[in-house]
């Protein structure tokens, strides 16, 4: 079965591509290319020639898709003739969390609309309404065919904590307590708010508020309403590790309680404590979305580094993800770039020091901690953003600075903010090959800049970031908003333009796999978040993580099959004899 998806936001009538399928129009007798009051339209019916035209679209805003035939029968929902295809839906189970686990833009909001009842699958059929009979019949007997007679019955309720808690001050002006006070169906604000560690913000306004705080307080609203089904998206962007830790117990015991709960969760790590299963979802971002039977954990998470469906004979990426054991990376670093000692810094009630270091050429420094503790601050002195009070620094180096929160401040295509802030740079075929492609950023030249989605700003501006002439880099969470997968090629993107440029990076970030992949040394924080904290290293990368890893109080292993890291269960066997032998990160 072969399909045409046209991608609406790439097909505007000032856009390339719509004059390109304007010029193609009726040319065949059989008008597979329309175009109508100003909207294109590729036929399904489509011919051989009319296809590889729509094939060669400009900006990539026609995808072809060759689906099995098996799939015909497979499919739950259609967004029109040349609209977005869902096959197949998750399906929330009594007493547990249920992961999913895929690429942004491939229908995991449209799952939850259905799964809500906000949306009726109409099996394929874009022209008609299907009756809840008929979609009952199509599903095989089971969990998933019951709930959907639930849904059609009495229908069913569900709380959603959104992806972007960053959007959360422009929809709501007002302080922490009267958007919780607003949707408590539970009379638990107190409660919630004391397990969430939100009391003190009770009485801020939520732009105030960091994006941890943010996320905090979305996940305390959520938790505050009556629910059949809990939907957590990215429940933790912008926390750290400790706080990461917290949110899976309060998740699990929300499952205890009997609720059906479905997450998606793009720290594999934490992904991997928290679910007790795992539904994959593939296809092409924006274009169809398919999602598998769940399975245990940690075997979906190794079929999606390894990037084949064995179940499916699918392969859904060119090569697996890998994890390296034993490495050492001091001989592939360089000259010192950067170097300070005792810096100083108060802001508020807050201070911070720090030791000496030094940042060498080619060498990516990881930058840990939890939050509050001033790895932003320090960031930012370096980057000369801020003044130190004390201490010293070599400022000799040019920087390029990603901060936390991106934002769309241009105004222009994507193709036009690159060319405007890097000129010609991006375009050589090294820079394009190494950082452009493998982040997804060719596919959006055409795209306003206002009109990108949270992962696709957060991709561009680390091309920005990396496209920049500089000689040190610091990155302040480039992995929020990103899937798995483009966190794990944003970490590849980072080390290969370190070592080829022979330049140093500073990377900010919370997703321990991000770090172990991205990092040769660890500048680790220690202290009192919002009262003090110490900057201690650069470490080796296995001290560093020790150090940093005992502080949280959790143990890593080395998962046997794909050597990724996965957290210990707290006071299991393994767990104790690493604590006991100082080795917090990957005993063997």
């Amino acid at each position: 079965m072969r399909v045409a998806v046209l991608l609406e936001d790439r097909c505007a009538p000032n856009m390339p591509a719509f004059a390109y399928l304007q010029k193609y129009a009726g040319m065949c007798g059989s008008e597979c290319i329309q175009v109508v009051d100003n909207k294109c339209k590729i036929l399904e019916t489509a011919c051989p020639v009319c296809l590889n035209r729509a094939k060669h679209c400009p900006g990539d805003a026609v995808i072809l898709i060759n689906l099995p035939q098996e799939l015909d029968k497979d499919m739950t929902h259609c967004f029109g003739e040349n609209g977005f295809r869902v096959f197949r839906l998750p399906t929330p189970r009594e007493e547990a969390v249920i992961g999913i686990l895929g690429q942004n833009g491939m229908g995991k909001s449209t799952a939850v609309q259905i799964l809500s009842g906000a949306l009726k699958p109409n099996l394929g059929d874009w022209g008609g309404e299907k009756d809840w009979d008929e979609i009952i019949e199509s599903y095989p007997k089971g969990e998933l065919r019951d709930y959907l007679e639930q849904v059609a019955v009495s229908g069913v309720k569900v709380a959603v904590k959104p992806q972007y808690v960053d959007k959360l001050p422009k929809i709501f002006d007002g302080v922490v307590s009267e958007l919780l006070n607003r949707v408590d169906e539970r009379n638990e604000v107190e409660k919630w708010a004391e397990e969430m560690g939100i009391v003190h913000l009770m009485d801020r306004k939520l732009g105030a508020l960091s994006g941890g705080e943010l996320q905090r307080v979305a996940i305390c609203a959520t938790l505050l309403k009556e629910a059949d089904v809990y939907f957590f998206d990215e429940a933790t962007s912008y926390l750290d590790i400790h706080e990461r830790m917290r949110v899976t117990k309060i998740i699990q015991a929300l499952a205890q309680m009997g609720r059906r709960v479905l997450v998606v969760e793009h720290d594999l790590a934490i992904l991997d404590v928290l679910c007790d299963q795992v539904h994959i979802v593939y296809g092409e971002r924006a274009g169809y979305g398919i999602f598998t039977p769940s399975r245990a954990t940690r075997v979906a998470i190794n079929a999606y580094l390894d990037g084949h469906l064995v179940e499916q004979n699918m392969r859904i990426r060119d090569k697996p993800i890998k994890f390296h054991t034993g490495r050492i990376r001091s001989e592939e670093i360089g000259d010192p770039i950067l170097q300070w000692g005792d810096l100083e810094k108060t802001l508020g009630e807050f201070t911070l020091k720090t030791d000496d270091g030094v940042v060498h050429s080619a060498e990516v420094v990881g930058v840990v901690g939890p939050n509050a503790t001033g790895k932003t601050t320090m960031v930012k002195m370096l980057a000369g953003e801020i003044e130190a009070d004390g201490g010293w620094t070599t400022m000799d180096a040019k920087v390029s600075y990603k901060p936390q929160h991106v934002k769309a401040n241009f105004d222009g295509t994507v193709r036009e903010w690159l060319d405007t802030e890097l000129g010609r740079a991006w375009h050589s075929g090294e820079f394009q090959t190494k950082v452009v492609r493998p982040l997804n950023v060719h596919q959006l030249l055409e795209l306003q800049a206002r009109k990108l989605s949270g992962g696709e700003l957060q991709a561009v501006w680390i091309v920005l970031c990396l496209g920049k002439d500089a000689d040190i880099y610091l990155l302040d969470e480039p992995s929020a908003h990103l899937d798995a997968n483009a966190r794990m090629e944003a970490a590849k993107a980072i080390r290969r333009t370190m070592v080829s440029k022979e330049k140093a990076a500073m990377v900010i970030d919370h997703d321990i796999y991000f770090i172990d992949i991205v990092s040769d040394s660890l500048l680790v924080f220690e202290g009192e978040g919002g009262v003090e904290g110490k900057a201690v290293g650069p470490l080796h990368l296995r001290n560093g993580m020790n150090r940093f890893l005992k502080n949280v109080g959790i143990t890593f292993r080395r998962d046997q099959d794909s050597q990724r890291p996965r957290i210990n269960k707290p006071d299991s066997r393994k767990d104790r004899e690493q604590k006991s032998s100082g080795e917090y990160f990957y005993s063997s």
